[in-house]
């Protein structure tokens, strides 16, 4: 039987009611401990507001394909999960840029192959973000959080005396150990509100 489509704007409007922005999203990084100068929780708040792209991750499978008489057999395979990454506006304090650089250098140092004594292994110096996607009355509708991740790349910053009018940024890329969907009900992936704690509605 086939399925009676009303193919009139209203309907559509009543159908779809809301579509989601791609520019209503908030990223909260968590920085490891004993970078200086600022707390973790300081740099995370900055980070709140410098970070200015992100993106909802994608879901990757792999496939493993069986050949049979001429044909391939198609199974699902292993899950891999790409690097993260992020666009941060740099302040003229270079708060979060400071951050980074530390952050990687701590992990393999820059004059020699050696890591600090606060980041000798991978519990301490990998931490944890969460990008929310934010409906137009600021509540959350999705949110992801990213586990086990740390810098593997700090982009350069392109200087040049004609670029006027706008302000520097850079991006950073994050290894990532997992993804999962993140809230505060237990089936997120029926929830049509993730959370709304601490945020207008």
């Amino acid at each position: 039987m086939a399925l009676e489509v009303t193919k009139d704007i209203i309907s559509f409007r009543n159908s779809v009611r809301e579509v989601a922005r791609p520019n209503q999203f908030q990223v909260e990084l968590d920085f490891p401990t004993g970078l200086a100068p600022a707390s973790p929780s300081k740099l995370a708040e900055f980070g709140t507001f410098l970070v200015k792209g992100a993106n909802l991750p994608a879901s990757t499978l792999g496939t493993v394909e069986v050949p049979y008489r001429g044909r391939v057999l198609k199974i699902a395979g292993d899950r891999t999960f790409e690097p993260w990454t992020v666009t941060i506006i740099n302040d003229e304090g270079f708060k979060l840029r400071n951050a980074f650089e530390e952050w990687s250098d701590k992990i393999s140092k820059l004059a020699e192959n050696r890591s600090a004594t606060s980041f000798s292994n991978a519990t301490l110096y990998q931490t944890s973000a969460v990008v929310r996607q934010l409906s137009r009355s600021g509540g959350d509708i999705k949110a992801y959080k990213f586990e086990g991740i740390y810098p593997v790349n700090i982009s350069a910053i392109d200087l040049a005396w004609d670029s006027n009018d706008t302000a520097e940024e850079y991006t950073v890329e994050f290894a990532v150990q997992y993804w999962e969907p993140f809230g505060d009900k237990k089936d997120v992936y029926n929830s049509v509100e993730v959370s709304t704690a601490g945020r207008g509605t």
